[in-house]
């Protein structure tokens, strides 16, 4: 039996683009691009008349911004959408706006020929995942800034670690909206481009009552404060005296992906132990699995996201086939599941200084 191909129409108004995207994508046996168009308006028919299932979406078109298209097809005709955007720090702030509306992923377009190779891979990853992806519908707006406490947050003792991939961006937000201001702290790796991913911690500080933050290298965990790693970057968790603290490294990409799942928790099975809570969300592959068992295994109570409120059952699935989550739950039932599980362990174990060579 042959698997049907993913068809997918690439929308963007540089014709070198829709070029290298049509190209990129045609070097798949798995994906047949059906057609391209210069602006939303072509995008406009070419959907209704080709019925793709995926598009990959520029953001600065003529005629129309693919921002308001995203908004108008969603609304009527929802579809899983890759935004393919400039890397920069205005676009960035439209493209975690597209993610809010319910793009799938983002992708950042090469800033030049050295960029091209890691680009045309990732692009065939997003689209492979983004095809059997669900739409959740957009999160809800910010319309005001969440007041903070603007106190200092006292260093944490326990550590909440969160990896999420596709669809990950609206699943942190509905976690964190889920949590009180007074929680230990919190490091995130959600997989997203570099710039990208200052623009989401600044819109989830607005809307969430935690401080949010894109981390730098030796930022203290502390409560009430949530860390996001930053795009192009791993991060991973260190012990300085009685202080949790973050550490930014360059490193191989790991899954395919930097920052990566699996680095951060591996980093937080070997020094925070039982003393962590580790969440794994939607997301392709299997980025995390092995980290949340080494969590679980180090006695941390551990949590996976369940099939129905995925994007994409990947990441999830694959901890729950390695036995790693203690816990697999819908979305909406994790923060709670989260503040419980502070009482709770998995058969502790000794800080282990090997654990933490084997980090990249």
């Amino acid at each position: 039996m042959v698997n049907k191909r993913i068809r997918v129409l690439v929308v963007d108004d540089s014709q070198n683009m829709r070029r290298l995207l049509t190209e990129t994508l045609a070097s798949d046996p798995n994906i047949e691009v059906v057609g391209s168009a210069a602006d939303p308006y072509e995008a406009r028919d070419l959907i209704v008349a080709l019925r793709p299932d995926v598009l990959t979406l520029d953001i600065e078109m003529p005629r129309m911004d693919g921002i308001t298209f995203l908004g108008k097809l969603m609304a009527k005709l929802p579809m899983p959408v890759i935004v393919v955007s400039t890397l920069c720090q205005s676009g960035s702030q439209a493209v975690v706006e597209a993610l809010r509306l319910g793009a799938v992923e983002a992708l950042a377009k090469p800033a030049g020929a050295r960029e091209i190779p890691e680009f045309r891979q990732q692009l065939l990853l997003k689209v492979l995942g983004a095809a059997g992806a669900r739409f959740r519908g957009p999160s809800a707006a910010s319309s005001s800034p969440v007041a903070k406490s603007g106190t200092p947050g006292r260093a944490s003792s326990r550590i909440f670690a969160v990896g999420a991939s596709t669809g990950g961006t609206q699943a942190v937000e509905s976690l964190l909206q889920q949590l009180p201001a007074s929680i230990p702290g919190v490091v995130v790796v959600q997989h997203i481009p570099p710039v990208f991913s200052r623009s989401f911690a600044e819109r989830l500080n607005q809307c969430c009552v935690h401080n949010v933050k894109e981390a730098e290298d030796g930022d203290l965990v502390a409560d009430g404060h949530v860390l996001i790693a930053p795009g192009g970057l791993h991060l991973v968790l260190a012990r300085q005296g009685s202080e949790y603290r973050v550490r930014l490294r360059k490193g191989p990409p790991v899954h395919y992906q930097r920052p990566a799942v699996d680095v951060l928790f591996r980093s937080v099975a070997a020094v925070a132990g039982a003393n962590a809570l580790g969440v794994i969300l939607t997301g392709m592959g299997s980025d995390g699995a092995a980290g949340l068992r080494q969590m679980r295994d180090a006695g941390s109570w551990t949590i996976a996201q369940d099939e129905h409120t995925c994007v994409v059952y990947g990441m999830p699935l694959a901890a729950v086939e390695a036995e790693a989550a203690c816990e697999v739950l819908p979305l909406e039932r994790i923060g709670a599941a989260m503040l419980q599980g502070l009482s709770r362990s998995n058969r502790p174990r000794p800080y282990h200084q090997e654990l933490v060579s084997t980090i990249p």
